[in-house]
């Protein structure tokens, strides 16, 4: 008797849960392609070793991006972490869907010895800016030899 009363409430629960999951799917999908739309920096290279760099040394590095995104990118910032870090510049224009542009990075190496490893924040209006904001560059920096007086 408790079978035939349950068989009917069961077989209306499980349509019932499969539309409540087709549902959700179709959320998640709308979600991803929300954060899909707007411009999407993709870097060519995120970060880059400077190799042995002696104390003293300006070294630079320029990092190229692309906007894969379907609405133009604009830099607004570009911040460091460190004073003997400095951005050489970046486009104040924006970067339009399926172009490339580049950032340029500075390091003074004074005062500095050993591994250095450095962070620089991009503030943009990326989609994709929680994952791509971040570059990043190291450098071992050597002792710079005095040569023997006398």
């Amino acid at each position: 008797m408790i079978a035939r009363i349950m068989k009917p409430l069961v077989t209306m629960r499980i349509p019932g849960l499969i539309v409540l999951l087709l549902c959700s799917f179709v959320g998640l999908n709308a979600q991803d392609t929300e954060k899909a739309y707007g411009p999407l920096i993709v870097w060519e290279k995120s970060s880059h070793d400077l190799g042995d760099v002696v104390e003293g040394e300006k070294v630079e590095h320029t990092f190229r991006f692309r906007n894969e995104g379907n609405a133009p990118l604009i830099i607004t910032n570009v911040q460091v972490t460190c004073g003997r870090t400095t951005p050489k510049g970046w486009t104040k224009d924006p970067v339009a869907p399926g172009a490339s542009a580049e950032i340029t990075i500075g390091f003074d190496s004074a005062h500095k010895i050993g591994r250095q490893n450095k962070v620089v924040t991009i503030v943009s209006n990326a989609a994709n800016a929680d994952k791509a904001a971040q570059i990043m560059f190291s450098a071992n920096v050597l002792e710079k030899k005095v040569p023997n007086e006398p």
